[in-house]
């Protein structure tokens, strides 16, 4: 039974006779059904690229690297307006260094930024980085995003944790949910963390022709996850009594103003990557249309309180050159399945001061 029948023996009045355990199987079929229908893969079928996660046992944050030790073209897309991040404006294709060796991801908001130092030092020991004079520096560009109400907000990811992310990383596809940078992430935050639902992280790609572009994303935003198929909200605020999604614009429209939040208390980060030869201005590019995935599936997005960021990578294995055209259209389609993919994924992690927070397939 599909969620338009339910609907229609709801109103009939014979609701009642479906049992709570025929409504979850209902449940899971959809979401079955929406993971079936969304691009697969993962930014690890893009050839030079790594994955890494660490996620924090004492409560739930982590960080998950990207990584790219030989030193690939970069680029990054800001469009939140609270973002905290490192390594950004050495992006700017004006700017002199145009390789980069990993990418950071964290939890635990502007603390969190520490965790690109451990990816250095774990890319100096290995003997990666840019040519510096006597030694070599690795370019680790990072961004975080806010997870600092789930549980102990003195537990972030450090130094430690972005290196035990490198330990971790290969070319398997990376786990997805509440994992690494994923871990401590929700949606749907504009009425309160108590309406909220959980976040997470997710991965996908494609392959047209000879090139491969893959994504993967931290979803954490203030506003709703969205399925593209069908506008329908998948994850996001819950009504007052906990038991069904609002639909925040819908809500605003009908004159339910949220509260005043604090600037930077959410947050969507991710990577798209490629096989592609592209420049750094090009990888700028790509940045930007990946975003417009970000738009397609989550509403409100690159609010006053996310600090929304893309980093762009192109490895240039596949020995082509990008048709700029073709990669956007490929960057947006990865990233909004990276997005579903992340939040049909994530599960709700209990813990002392940790609000709860289900995840799609608990409410």
């Amino acid at each position: 039974m599909d969620r338009r029948e339910f609907a229609t023996v709801t109103a009939l009045g014979l609701g009642a006779a479906m049992t709570a355990t025929t409504e979850t199987q209902a449940q899971a079929t959809t979401i079955e059904q929406i993971r079936a229908r969304t691009l697969g893969g993962a930014i690890t079928d893009v050839a030079g690229i790594k994955v890494g996660h660490f996620s924090d046992a004492r409560r739930p944050t982590g960080c998950t690297v990207v990584m790219t030790e030989e030193g690939v073209t970069g680029g990054v897309d800001v469009r939140g307006a609270a973002p905290g991040t490192r390594e950004t404006d050495l992006l700017n294709p004006t700017n002199l260094v145009d390789k980069v060796h990993a990418v950071m991801l964290a939890g635990g908001s502007a603390f969190g930024l520490d965790a690109a130092s451990g990816a250095m030092r774990w890319l100096e020991e290995k003997g990666f980085g840019w040519p510096a004079g006597p030694t070599k520096v690795p370019i680790v560009p990072s961004a975080i995003l806010f997870d600092l109400a789930m549980g102990d907000h003195k537990v972030r990811p450090d130094a430690e944790a972005g290196y035990k992310a490198c330990e971790a990383a290969s070319n398997n596809a990376p786990a997805e949910g509440s994992v690494g940078a994923g871990t401590g992430a929700s949606v749907g935050k504009l009425y309160g963390m108590a309406r909220a639902m959980k976040g997470g992280i997710g991965t996908a790609s494609v392959k047209v022709g000879k090139i491969t572009v893959g994504a993967i994303v931290a979803v954490n935003a203030v506003g709703d996850v969205i399925d593209p198929k069908t506008g329908e909200v998948l994850a996001g605020a819950r009504t007052p009594d906990g038991r069904q999604r609002l639909g925040i614009t819908q809500a605003i429209l009908k004159g339910e103003l949220p509260p005043s939040l604090q600037a930077g208390m959410a947050t969507t980060i991710g990577v798209v990557a490629t096989d592609a030869q592209l420049t750094k201005a090009q990888a700028q590019k790509l940045a930007q249309h990946a975003h417009d995935g970000l738009a397609r599936t989550i509403d409100p997005i690159h609010t006053m309180w996310d600090g929304d960021t893309i980093f762009a990578l192109a490895t240039g294995k596949s020995g082509l050159p990008g048709n700029m055209m073709a990669l956007g259209a490929l960057a947006a389609q990865v990233m909004a399945a990276a997005v579903v993919r992340a939040v049909l994924a994530a599960k709700a992690i209990p813990g002392p001061g940790v609000p709860a927070v289900p995840g799609v397939s608990e409410l």
